[in-house]
């Protein structure tokens, strides 16, 4: 039970006092945020090694990843999602390092697919194996698909890729994604930067815009420690909004539900809509309700997080449901992440934090 009715809220930089809905399992934290949203990495590893992730400079043939004994297995993930969803998450996103490497993937989907509780079941893959896999993973019960895709020029995307990406592959697997018919759709996540690639964005929105598959621009992050972030770097949101409404009229949509991370637009004409995620010019810190779980299984509550929770080692030692759920529960009870605002005011940009690969995005 909660040893408190009182929470936070405010406008980013200065958080106030509010009340907190009474819960038969607390699951808020020290700001009034609920726990709705976990992100589970299954898979350290990947087969691109794009620059702002994972750049070839650091993990080369020699990197060690972690070995299979040492990620958390089907039982685990199966057994410490069902105890997050008794502390009210409803919403589950399968991520790695890229996912569909982990063999099986979508017999972990259907027992996913099977807790009580979980409404929305989706994963973020590069696309590269998608095609293989879409089907299998629709009729296991995963609900959407979202594919990253940085643009729509093979030399460039190879480039962005750390050479490893063949573009033609990712867009074969969001065909097959499309045709597969996930109930919940598919969509496609676009890191944006300045010098590099904000003058595709243009190429993105036309091949898509009328296909259901709705495009979402993100600004560029400082996750993880290796991808040389600078803040000139970042393409703000507004600044795509208003080129891409030159061009095509948009019209802003309300958020779908609280917490929403995408700001919707839909085209006038009728022809879909798209998103924009501003974390860095806009940051949404104060609505965020999502915790991550990484492929050795330690949590983390923020996706900037310099330290998370082991709970393999419970895990593995023996530890009851009661004793797992208590754990959970104190580590979102005692979060007050909110690194986006603080990186805002510049107090943080210099921390060392989780490295992507290992937490998703």
């Amino acid at each position: 039970m909660r040893t408190s009715s009182t929470a936070y809220e405010g406008d980013g930089l200065h958080y106030v006092p509010v009340p907190v809905p009474a819960a038969g399992v607390s699951s808020f934290d020290r700001f009034g945020r609920p726990l709705h949203d976990l992100r589970i990495s299954v898979m350290d590893r990947c087969n691109f090694r794009c620059p702002y992730c994972m750049p070839e400079t650091t993990y080369g043939e020699h990197f060690a990843f972690l070995r299979n004994d040492e990620r958390l297995s089907f039982d685990e993930i199966e057994r410490l999602c069902r105890l997050a969803a008794q502390l009210g998450v409803s919403k589950l996103r399968l991520t790695g390092g890229e996912p569909l490497l982990r063999p099986r993937l979508a017999e972990l989907v259907a027992r996913l697919r099977r807790i009580e509780g979980i409404t929305d079941l989706a994963m973020t893959t590069n696309g590269v194996l998608l095609a293989r896999h879409a089907a299998a993973l629709r009729d296991a019960g995963l609900d959407r698909v979202t594919v990253s895709l940085d643009t729509l020029d093979p030399a460039l995307f190879h480039r962005m890729s750390g050479g490893r990406g063949a573009l033609d592959g990712v867009l074969e697997g969001i065909a097959a994604a499309q045709a597969a018919g996930f109930p919940n759709g598919v969509k496609l996540n676009t890191v944006v930067q300045r010098g590099v690639n904000e003058h595709t964005v243009a190429d993105l929105v036309e091949r898509f815009r009328g296909t259901g598959i709705v495009v979402r621009f993100i600004e560029y992050m400082d996750v993880g420690n290796r991808n040389d972030w600078s803040a000139e770097a970042v393409v703000p949101s507004r600044e795509l909004i208003a080129g891409i409404d030159a061009r095509w009229p948009l019209v802003a949509l309300p958020p779908k539900y609280e917490g929403e991370v995408a700001t919707r637009y839909r085209f006038g004409d009728g022809a879909g809509e798209i998103g924009v995620i501003s974390s860095v010019s806009e940051p949404f810190c104060g609505g965020c309700s999502r915790a991550r779980l990484s492929s050795e299984g330690t949590l983390y509550t923020c996706l900037f997080a310099t330290r998370g929770t082991d709970l393999r080692g419970p895990l593995r030692e023996g530890a009851s449901d009661d004793t797992l759920l208590e754990q959970l529960r104190k580590v979102w009870l005692r979060r007050a992440d909110r690194y986006s605002e603080e990186r805002a005011q510049s107090r943080q940009r210099s921390r060392r934090k989780i490295e992507m690969h290992y937490i998703g995005g």
